[in-house]
């Protein structure tokens, strides 16, 4: 039975801290499925058209709309979802497929269509994020199998297939130019309709697999405003609210909202290879300048985490595992000059420069800022023209393992080496953890990987993001997931 939406409205042009009254009027079911439909206001609206080769995979996956053959669990460990199982033989994975699922158009999931969609996302260009550097085949198995084989022999496959850009699609959703998602995902919830880049609207798909979802459906809102965001919160026209930025969450009820650490660190990179900073004595000057509690504070108003290493508390393991890095000694600035860069994108990070450039100075350093666009400042910071660069960096990318991140970073060929690093002994600790097969050895060779980019002070963590999440006191069962893949769950509902 289709429940009628309950939309969440906005004008074309929206002042910050207005809203319609009214918009979110609240629809009831009657009969069978009886209940509210959930009302969602998220930050970004599609980019794509909602094609899962895109970011925009990630809200098919934050509306449990497409699914994919695993799923990640809170250590980033691979767990069954349309696929119950999996074993490797060199470089070829056979994924056993799950029974009795069906698409959103009622056909069933099977190895054509397993094949079909990984085949896509392999071929398509741009190539999903997740696919980098990765040469992927797929082929029917025997019988309810697919074979994944990979160019090299590659301990990550399950993580890496659960990228909501790899998400499993009917037929239907290929016969266009484009991918359309509409109708042909396998989760509890059926996207039904897309207005643009303003709504989207899904109901709930009673064959589904995994049980019967306790909502009748969802009607999202994209609302790129933060203040109009926080007001739908507070006004109740919403029932679950995206990304509320710092400066709204004091205004809401601390009730309503839920601090999510995230797998993004804040960290100043330091120039190892010219400059003031090729120096490691002047490195760690710099490293016990920085008092980064007095950011958490001033900045992100208390809602972030002082950084105790590059892998924060969405990793939890990290922290179990972390030993002190032993570090160089510093020396003495004696007014050495040097240049910050950052970029506004981040509305915070140019605070954030400011705050550490008056700490820097203190230690006895001249420091000059240079804050552009992302987008004008990015070639010049991998170049190294800067002594020193403040970046907002996920430590895990799509396949939730954080060696990825690590190996780009500061690797000697890493493509996105802005410190300039060329050490040997960080190089043999990032080719161990990327080599180690999945599981406790692999968290135990990524600890220490980080432990030997701490000890050159290449990089210095200042603090761990947070996103907050505001939920009306009457939703139950809100996922609040730190790497964003989940939102609206088969639990969600109003009470």
């Amino acid at each position: 039975m289709r429940v009628p939406s309950r939309p969440l409205l906005f004008p074309a042009v929206l002042a910050a801290s207005t809203l319609l009254t009214g918009c979110f009027a609240s629809t009831v079911a009657t009969g069978d499925g009886a209940g509210e439909r959930l009302r969602v206001a998220m930050m970004q609206p599609p980019r794509s058209g909602l094609s899962p080769l895109s970011d925009d995979a990630f809200k098919l996956s934050r509306w449990s709309t497409a699914e994919t053959l695993v799923r990640l669990n809170a250590d980033g460990d691979a767990e069954p979802a349309l696929a119950t199982g999996w074993k490797q033989s060199g470089r070829s994975w056979t994924f056993t497929l799950r029974e009795s699922v069906t698409f959103h158009d009622g056909t069933g999931l099977d190895a054509e269509a397993v094949v079909r969609s990984l085949t896509k996302a392999a071929g398509a260009s741009p190539k999903p994020r997740i696919l980098d550097g990765v040469e992927l085949t797929a082929k029917k198995g025997d019988a309810g199998t697919v074979v994944v084989t990979t160019a090299e022999e590659d301990p990550l496959v399950p993580q890496r297939l659960s990228s909501p850009q790899l998400s499993i699609l009917a037929a239907k959703a290929y016969r266009g130019k484009t991918v359309s998602p509409v109708g042909a995902g396998t989760g509890p919830f059926e996207l039904a309709k897309v207005n643009g880049t303003s709504s989207a609207a899904l109901d709930r798909y009673d064959d589904y697999w995994g049980g019967t979802a306790k909502a009748p459906g969802i009607d999202v809102t994209f609302v790129p405003d933060g203040t109009a965001r926080a007001a739908a919160l507070r006004s109740g026209e919403a029932d679950i609210v995206e990304a509320v930025p710092v400066s709204q969450a004091a205004l809401l009820d601390e009730d309503l909202i839920t601090e999510v650490p995230m797998p993004r660190t804040n960290t100043l990179y330091l120039n190892t290879g010219k400059g003031a900073f090729k120096d490691p004595a002047l490195r760690a000057a710099a490293r016990e300048a920085i008092d980064a509690e007095s950011i958490v504070k001033g900045v992100y108003e208390g809602r972030a985490d002082v950084a105790e290493g590059l892998l924060g508390p969405a990793l939890p393991w990290a922290a179990d595992l972390r030993e002190p890095a032993r570090r160089a000694k510093s020396g003495d600035p004696a007014g050495r000059s040097i240049t910050i860069g950052t970029f506004t994108d981040r509305a915070e990070l140019p605070e954030v420069a400011a705050a550490l450039q008056q700490q820097l100075k203190k230690a006895g350093f001249q420091v000059k800022l240079e804050v552009r666009e992302y987008a004008n400042i990015e070639s010049d910071a991998l170049a190294g023209a800067f002594d020193a660069f403040i970046l907002s960096r996920a430590t895990v990318l799509d396949s939730g393992d954080p060696a990825a991140y690590l190996y780009s970073d500061f690797a000697t060929d890493g493509s996105f080496n802005i410190p300039q690093l060329a050490d040997p002994a960080v190089d043999k600790a990032l080719d161990e953890a990327g080599t180690t097969p999945t599981g406790d050895a692999r968290r135990r060779a990524v600890v220490d990987a980080e432990a030997a980019v701490l000890a050159t002070d290449a990089a210095v963590p200042m603090l761990h993001e947070r996103v907050i999440q505001g939920d009306a006191a009457d939703v139950v069962g809100a996922a609040h997931d730190p790497r964003e893949r989940e939102l609206v769950t088969v639990d969600t509902h109003i009470k």
